[in-house]
């Protein structure tokens, strides 16, 4: 697709702060089964800085109290019941489920959600599914809570507290969080043709970090888009987009991106400067160095000589750079 100029994009307003939904004892509210939390310094210390948080406890919910007996996933891990484990006969299957459909709609704001890992209500993956005897089953389950909302919204970037410590899982989540937002941010605005080409223009060079075959099949669709079609085309073009980018890049697609970049400064630098640039993004590529350094580099270099295509780039800076996440991979 040729280069599309961004100028009739909406952009976010400077400061900008998404919101996220978050389980409640991750920022330390006291609603624990046994009365504590489970702070997450990452999001309390870190990404607060950042973000506005709606914290949500679907158990205090759905009228389990502060403390209470815990509940624990039982039967089939495809569709386990939510059990007391003290007193099986409390069951709160289906007012979890149930809950989780509501807030799906009403946190329509919200650009993500982080959930409490292993929890039988919020975790998303590997949560423990327990036998009628009482012994846990081979194969872990999903929180009701958090499978019925992410059924209910399937395209929202959603992530696990404990998968944050990991620099480039929590990279890839908050790069898909901004881009959420800005996709909300453009609806919000109205969409149009020229809209929707250049939202998909200015995340060419991220598309391409995270899943180059994604970039040339979004490319089509939108190619194939005739002058009435936005509307139509947009929440499949999204979902697609959402899939690519919940793909982690590697050191392999970033090395290639950068190099794409770095091609705009081949008329403008002399030899020295090229081979100093080629050289840090051969260092990042072999493990010398974070990514950050030859990104710094460029931004550096495309101060001195601007390329309007770049400068609309959303990969030389998905997040607020304060964020420092491109620091650890």
């Amino acid at each position: 697709m040729r280069e599309c100029p961004s100028s009739d994009l909406p952009a976010l307003p400077e400061g900008f702060r998404p919101k996220l939904a978050i389980s409640a004892c991750l920022i330390g509210e006291e609603v624990r089964y046994n009365g504590g939390h489970k702070a997450s310094q990452f999001c309390t210390r870190v990404l607060a800085e950042h973000v506005d948080f709606v914290p949500v406890c679907p158990e205090v919910a759905v009228g389990l109290g502060v403390p209470r007996q815990p509940i624990r996933l039982v039967g089939d891990a495809a569709q386990p019941r939510a059990l007391g484990s003290v007193t099986p006969s409390l069951d709160v299957t289906a007012p979890l489920a149930e809950y989780g459909e509501r807030m799906a709609a009403s946190l329509s704001g919200v650009s993500g959600y982080i959930f409490m890992h292993k929890s039988p209500s919020c975790g998303l993956e590997r949560v423990k599914v327990y036998r009628e005897d009482g012994v846990p089953g081979p194969d872990g389950g999903r929180g009701l809570y958090a499978q019925a909302f992410c059924a209910a919204r399937p395209d929202l970037p959603v992530e696990e507290d404990g998968r944050l410590c990991d620099p480039v899982l929590r990279e890839n989540f908050l790069v898909r969080v901004y881009a959420y937002a800005q996709w909300q941010h453009l609806l919000a605005h109205g969409l149009t043709k020229g809209r929707l080409l250049a939202f998909h223009a200015r995340y060419k060079y991220q598309l391409m970090a995270n899943h180059p075959q994604h970039y040339k099949t979004l490319g089509r669709l939108l190619g194939s888009m005739g002058r009435d079609q936005a509307e139509t085309i947009a929440p499949h073009y999204f979902s697609a987009l959402m899939a690519a980018l919940s793909r982690c890049a590697t050191r392999g697609t970033h090395s290639n991106v950068l190099q794409h970049i770095a091609g705009y400064l081949r008329g403008s630098l002399d030899r020295a400067g090229r081979q100093e640039l080629e050289q840090l993004i051969a260092q990042y590529r072999n493990g010398v160095v974070p990514l950050v350094v030859p990104l710094t580099l460029l931004k550096h270099l495309f101060r001195l000589y601007p390329h309007p295509y770049i400068a609309g780039q959303v990969y030389l800076q998905p997040h607020p750079e304060t964020l420092s996440l491109r620091n650890a991979i």
